[in-house]
């Protein structure tokens, strides 16, 4: 007797169409074999961001070569849990199974056990040896990020639909997740330690229908203290704090978390498309090399299963110069005082100097040493590294006092950053005064001299004078 009214026909479209697959049903089949099993082979592909022109699946298996061109996922959980009740060896079995809905079903296959299984690196996960019947499908481990893949149902066998009269016992079917992707970016050039540098996190809204939660967490270094958040979308669509999102400190562990409300969340489902975009403010308070991660988690499963999408890191560092001042014999010289230039024509006309704590210029101590910290990296700028020296953002150093006895350089000395530590990495040499020659002397000891050697001058000119009148006395 053959199987084939319209109740069978509308279960297996059903399911079929519930994962992505479809096609019109054979409209006459061979008696089912009681005795036969089954099996469902689950295809797990990220969901293309555009039209594949795959063919349509109808429940056989799709050239593997044909889909080459999808991500498949790895390590996608899936729970198969057959629906007690349901003999489809029996016209009664597929009215029965006609009749159902994936939430009747779930609420008949609650507590009773199933198999689970996880996707192998090609996206495949196939349960064997199943006894015929309906089956309750549902993915049960989905990967960061990903929505997971509503549950269906799919009858085993389905009618042929490429021999006709027969029952296909080996199902194929390929149920897509999309996936959130996140970025994370970091604006600080021409930043100093001090200043404010900005954090902004993408992630993409979840395609498919309006998402049951969606929430952003940035935990910052200790070096950064938050100034700001803000969240709006990537297509120029405003949102405001309070209305469509909370913005949250917790001061404890310096952790930014942003929650969509429900108004929010309506907005994001009016946006398919656009990405969630949040800035983060924050001011940089020691040197060094701080680094941030934030997580996205677009659903709320993701947010109970503590699964979130992690955005790539953004770095921005802060480092040191270390220079020794020492006089043309090597020995080292303190007292000398420095600022720092930003562009050489500021250092040359001495306009706008550096200013890190509250400081604007730096003494060279009595080993010498003169160590500037917190200055931005000259070989990464904006998180994006800088690979010609040529290219490297430069500094400029300019001698404002020169030690006692000695010089002043005559120009500015032009230096990179690329490190936080004290190593030196400039060694300064002051020339003595004029050069170390002696100037003629006209003050001081030298005018003592000069009005000492005239008095004796006119002392002696006085007694030639008294002499020469004496003799001249003598002659009369």
């Amino acid at each position: 007797m053959a199987l084939t009214f319209r109740g069978s026909a509308l279960v297996a479209a059903l399911a079929l169409a519930a994962v992505g697959v479809g096609g019109s049903p054979a409209v006459a089949a061979t008696t089912i074999d009681p005795e036969s099993v089954a099996s469902l082979s689950i295809h797990k592909f990220q969901h293309p961001e555009t039209a594949t022109g795959l063919p349509t699946s109808n429940g056989t298996e799709i050239d593997p070569s044909a889909l080459s061109g999808l991500t498949a996922l790895e390590g996608v959980g899936f729970t198969v849990t057959q629906v007690p009740g349901i003999d489809l060896t029996t016209n009664a079995g597929w009215s029965s199974a006609a009749e159902l809905t994936v939430d009747t079903a779930a609420s008949a296959v609650a507590g009773l056990p199933g198999l689970s299984g996880v996707t192998a690196a090609d996206g495949l996960l196939t349960f064997s040896d199943l006894p015929l019947g309906l089956y309750y499908v549902e993915e049960t481990l989905t990967p960061a990020g990903a929505r997971a893949a509503a549950p269906f149902l799919v009858t085993l066998p389905l009618t042929d639909p490429v021999t006709s009269g027969e029952w296909l016992y080996d199902v194929h079917v390929y149920p897509k997740n999309v996936i959130t992707t996140a970025g994370k970016t970091v604006t600080d050039a021409g930043t100093k330690v001090g200043d404010v540098v900005t954090w902004t996190i993408t992630g993409d809204i979840p395609v498919g229908g309006r998402t049951d939660a969606y929430r952003v967490v940035d935990p910052l270094d200790s070096r950064l203290e938050h100034v700001s958040t803000t969240a709006t979308l990537t297509n120029g669509t405003t949102l405001t704090e309070g209305v469509h999102y909370t913005s949250v400190l917790d001061v404890a562990t310096n952790t930014v978390t942003v929650d969509f409300t429900a108004a929010g969340l309506d907005v994001l489902a009016a946006n398919e498309g656009a990405q969630v975009q949040v800035v983060i403010e924050t001011t940089v308070l020691e040197a060094g090399e701080i680094e941030n991660i934030a997580s996205i988690f677009p659903n709320q499963p993701s947010i109970d299963e503590g699964n979130p999408v992690v955005t790539p890191p953004a770095v921005t560092k802060f480092g040191a110069m270390t220079a020794q001042k020492v006089n043309s014999e090597g020995q080292v010289l303190a007292g000398a005082q420095f600022q720092v230039f930003t562009s050489l024509e500021n250092a040359r006309t001495r306009t706008q100097p550096v200013t890190l704590g509250g400081v604007s210029t730096w003494t060279s101590a009595q080993d010498g040493l003169l160590t500037i910290s917190g200055l931005g990296y000259s070989n990464i700028v904006d998180n994006v590294v800088i690979d010609d020296p040529a290219d490297w953002v430069q500094y400029y150093l300019v001698e404002v006092v020169a030690p006692s006895g000695y010089e002043l350089l005559a120009e500015p000395i032009a230096f990179t950053v690329t490190s936080d530590d004290t190593t030196v990495d400039l060694t300064i040499e002051n020339t003595e005064a004029n050069g170390g020659f002696e100037l003629p002397m006209t003050g001081a000891q030298g005018v003592t001299t000069i009005i000492a050697a005239g008095v004796l001058l006119l002392v002696g000119a006085a007694t030639l004078s008294i002499r020469s009148r004496r003799s001249s006395r003598s002659d009369r």
